[in-house]
């Protein structure tokens, strides 16, 4: 469970990065291209004496690693042009809630057991994602591009179940670390490629602040990533109530550390997120006792 642990906690650091990017003027979108090549020294560094050359000549773990890399930075993409025409707030409830995809997918191709209480946790996980990440805002303009929304939807939960495949079928020929680290590195490439385009093109300039911010951004990605996939099999749950716990915990932790640190607004509504969001923590833990 310690894995699930740190995984969350890095996943809430994260949000916290992203908060403060705007205060020091940082580019989003610089600061994710080198934060992918952090994640990838992060795996080479810690866990490159795992790797064993006979691994490209078994299973199809790379296919799975360049899907992954497409996934990381396609979805980035698509995330910022759907905050510009379709508002923060749908945007960012459009990519919360695709965990519920990704869980119908693992439940169906898995066979996953559902009781009573697990039911009642994943509707109650459901409904505290929604009510804390919906907000109402006057100054974020709507062009309706809902294909933008769906597409972040369904990709998001592709990538969810693409990384909880991968862990049950492919690390007998490739261990979590590395391959965390090796579609990190790609999604790294490809970043790039896009970035040397604008700075050719004068769309964009290299400011050293957005390497910085990318390094520190990088480290906690990595961890997040690699521990959830961890955490599939530490855990002796069931893959869907890890995603749920993982989704909701975060969700939870990151509103708490809006609320203090960041002095976001405290309405009833995000109240009642958060207690169903811990509702549905206790729910889902005890309904894998049975």
């Amino acid at each position: 469970m310690i894995p699930l642990i740190i995984s969350i906690l890095c996943s809430s650091v994260i949000f916290v990065i992203f908060k403060l990017f705007p205060k020091y003027g940082i580019n989003t979108f610089h600061a994710i291209v080198f934060n992918y090549f952090t994640a990838f020294t992060c795996g080479i560094l810690l866990f490159g004496k795992d790797w064993n050359p006979k691994a490209l000549e078994t299973g199809n773990w790379p296919y799975f690693a360049v899907l992954s890399a497409i996934l990381f930075i396609s979805l980035f993409i698509v995330m910022g042009i759907s905050s510009q025409r379709n508002g923060v707030a749908l945007t960012s409830i459009a990519g919360k809630m695709s965990m519920g995809l990704s869980m119908l997918f693992m439940i169906g191709l898995y066979s996953e057991p559902l009781s009573f209480l697990k039911i009642i946790g994943i509707l109650l996980a459901f409904l505290g994602v929604f009510l804390v990440s919906f907000a109402k805002s006057t100054d974020e303009k709507s062009s309706n591009s809902i294909w933008l929304l769906v597409l972040l939807f369904v990709g998001s939960a592709i990538l969810d179940v693409v990384l909880n495949y991968v862990q049950k079928y492919e690390f007998e020929h490739i261990p979590a670390s590395l391959f965390s680290a090796f579609g990190f590195g790609l999604a790294g490439i490809i970043g790039l490629s896009i970035l040397i385009v604008q700075i050719a093109r004068k769309k964009a300039t290299f400011e050293l602040k957005n390497i910085f911010a990318g390094i520190v951004l990088g480290i906690p990605n990595y961890f997040s990533i690699y521990l959830l996939i961890l955490s599939y099999k530490s855990t002796g749950w069931t893959d869907s109530t890890v995603l749920a716990i993982m989704n909701v915990s975060t969700v939870l932790i990151s509103a708490v550390i809006g609320f203090i640190a960041f002095r976001e607004n405290v309405t009833f509504q995000k109240i009642i997120g958060l207690l169903a969001a811990v509702s549905a923590i206790i729910l889902l833990y005890f309904a894998n006792l049975n």
